[in-house]
């Protein structure tokens, strides 16, 4: 593991470069300054780069997101979020035909056109997680008195991640009730990193790809499992537990995780 200032410094090695959005590109709220300047001198230089998100939600709703920021669309021709690779096997019924979507009603667009298949948790055949509803943000037992009776439905997980920092605010992510679902003995089908079947949709079996991210448990652990070197960016997901940690090593070891690069942000 090496610590780098400057992404120019190995970018010549690598053909293609898979960069997370949130907490690497941007906080929630704005965009990180260093970091499209990154972007913008790999686009210079004809480097091939993907924006991979855990977001439960089809890629051009993220793209919009992102122009909306004024992040500059020439960037943004490459996007791939974990609700798009899930909506394949949404729209071929592979879980069966009726779902019931936990999480809040404007992620509602990742079913567009199949809303007659929406039903009760009663009456489902499988459950569709998105997220949390927002009147339960924090309530995690609201969870697992809701699901505790539905064990043996398959819960279809869009976004792996435990935690998101929105500015300065931490908020659960589907993943957390995918989590919750699985302690009370559920069987949970994840689409998003660091899940094998995303990398397939985005990289060829010659490319030599360097990942970039935030968040040992997805991006790093992803690039890990698919042996593709990565770079961690301290300044993010786990900023609070490195600083009181004071041993970065120590956290690599909690998470079964070893990045090739560590980098505060991204920058070029």
């Amino acid at each position: 593991m090496k610590k780098i200032e400057h992404l120019s410094e190995i970018f010549k090695d690598y053909n293609v470069f898979v960069i997370d959005l949130w907490g690497v590109m941007h906080n929630g709220i704005s965009p990180i300054p260093e970091a499209l300047e990154a972007i913008e001198q790999l686009h210079r230089n004809g480097k091939k780069f993907i924006f991979l998100s855990n977001a439960p939600r089809p890629s051009k709703v993220v793209k919009n997101f992102l122009e909306k920021m004024k992040i500059n669309k020439k960037y943004l021709n490459n996007i791939l979020t974990s609700g798009e690779a899930a909506l394949k096997s949404i729209k071929e019924f592979k879980y069966g035909k009726k779902f019931f979507h936990l999480g809040p009603d404007r992620d509602s667009k990742l079913y567009n056109g199949l809303e007659n298949h929406r039903t009760t948790l009663n009456n489902c055949e499988y459950i569709l997680c998105t997220g949390l509803y927002d009147e339960h943000m924090n309530d995690l037992n609201f969870y697992s008195k809701l699901l505790i009776n539905f064990k043996d439905k398959i819960m279809v997980c869009t976004n792996p991640d435990l935690i998101v920092d929105r500015g300065n605010e931490t908020e659960f992510c589907a993943g957390k009730i995918a989590q919750i679902f699985e302690n009370l003995g559920g069987k949970v089908v994840y689409f998003g990193k660091p899940h094998f079947s995303i990398y397939n949709l985005i990289l060829k079996k010659n490319d030599k790809a360097l990942m970039i991210g935030d968040n040992l448990q997805t991006d790093i652990k992803g690039a890990n499992l698919i042996n593709q070197d990565s770079i961690f960016i301290t300044d993010g997901i786990h900023l609070k537990e490195i600083r009181e940690s004071k041993n970065i090593e120590s956290i690599f070891k909690k998470y079964d995780v070893r990045p090739k690069f560590i980098q505060n942000k991204l920058q070029w």
